[in-house]
């Protein structure tokens, strides 16, 4: 694949380069590092304390849990409802091997509150004995797609999806920091007849998920609205002044925002300006907690995409939707996508779709995985500069 090519391209590189990273950290010992952990030439980042985390471009995936419902059950779904039927008939590899095969640096999960334990153990259109999965009967938000139909996941228990983005962050310290978008899932469905009433996201639900999340990465693996807020007496000063982390503040970290824009009063309430949240919300601008902002549909919304960048917010669009670009093999959603400038483009195919056939897949331009944004990033900046395989395992931050 492009990015393990890529890899082996840089293999012998990276050995040199050890050799000399030996020595520049003897010659810069002497010296102090940049506020925040900054990296320098000896972690093979020497602009890490000039880019910021808004001055990427990177490939996320949409719902990037989820699995192809197995026969009979996809059959049964297409006889019901053939146009859900169809735009769910995709599936993605585990996290941690979209995030070390496949270049991905935005994760999507869709959670669902469980508080008792058991709500989603028992799918109606499931096996006759339920999922027997023992930690679906645990208390703790679980991550699946459609509740009773389409709940097929690669990890159904959050705090577990976490521990792998965790466990493979940790082995590779040096990644571009990855988005982890939520999305709150709390609504009824029609169809199975008796499927789940989801428990609804108040304020003390949003907390157990805050809880979770914090249960999982400490304080230095994450970036909150806090750490880019700093001074500002709202977060949208701060964005608009340009005060995001550097790149070297944010290597080996992640951060977290909510796809619910219904939602984002909720989960604020109590928190002016999101101070104590963990996640960024999908605010409008304008807003005080205004940061980080959805505009899904690339074609129709590029230009806006663009300026919403070029002001200093982030942004995340998709480059394809519900299997309808895959299965025509049409690239110009995601073109657009690449060209808005968004800092996360989404697709539900990082790699060809084999049961599709049609060859249709979305990769970064010269990414390595990422580049640098193709609207505010210095026109000197190279993709290497935003992450290099040669560095992956590098320790940047003190």
């Amino acid at each position: 694949m492009r990015y393990e090519q890529l890899a082996a391209r840089t293999l012998a590189a990276g050995r040199l380069v050890a050799v000399l990273t030996v020595v520049t950290v003897m010659a810069l010992s002497a010296c102090s590092s940049s506020g925040g952990g900054g990296a320098s030439s000896a972690t093979g980042y020497p602009r890490d304390d000039e880019l910021k985390l808004n001055q990427i471009q990177v490939l996320g995936t949409h719902n990037s849990y989820h699995l192809r419902p197995e026969e009979p059950l996809m059959s049964l779904i297409m006889k019901v409802d053939a146009a859900t039927g169809r735009s769910i008939d995709y599936a993605h590899a585990p996290l941690d091997v979209q995030l070390s095969q496949q270049g991905i640096r935005q994760i999507e999960l869709d959670t669902f509150a469980d508080p008792n334990g058991g709500l989603y153990a028992k799918p109606v259109l499931g096996p006759a004995g339920g999922l027997n999965q023992p930690e679906m009967d645990a208390p703790g938000f679980k991550v699946l797609h459609l509740q009773d139909s389409d709940w097929e996941s690669t990890c159904t228990v959050f705090v577990a999806c976490l521990q792998t983005v965790k466990q493979w962050s940790d082995t590779n310290p040096g990644h571009v920091p990855v988005m982890i978008l939520i999305e709150a899932k709390d609504g009824a469905v029609k169809s199975p007849p008796g499927a789940v009433i989801p428990v609804p996201y108040d304020t003390t639900q949003f907390d157990a998920l805050d809880a979770e999340i914090r249960s999982v990465f400490g304080p230095d693996d994450l970036i909150v609205p806090d750490d880019v807020r700093g001074s500002h007496d709202t977060l949208e000063q701060a964005v608009l002044a340009d005060d995001w982390p550097t790149l070297g503040q944010s290597r080996g970290k992640v951060m977290f925002t909510l796809d619910n824009a219904d939602k984002r009063a909720t989960y604020a309430a109590g928190h002016p300006s999101l101070r104590g949240r963990v996640m960024f919300t999908n605010a409008q601008p304008g807003e005080p907690e205004a940061a980080f902002v959805e505009r899904n549909e690339a074609k129709q919304f590029q230009a806006e995409i663009a300026d919403l960048v070029a002001k200093g917010y982030v942004v995340r669009t998709r480059a394809d939707a519900e299997t309808v670009e895959a299965r025509s093999n049409d690239a110009s959603t995601a073109q657009a996508a690449l060209a808005s400038g968004a800092q996360w483009v989404s697709t539900d195919y990082p790699v060809a779709d084999p049961v599709l056939g049609t060859g249709y897949q979305v990769t970064i331009p010269d990414g390595t995985p990422g580049r640098c944004n193709p609207i505010i990033a210095t026109t000197d900046c190279v993709s290497t500069d935003i992450e290099n395989p040669a560095y992956l395992t590098t320790r940047v931050r003190g």
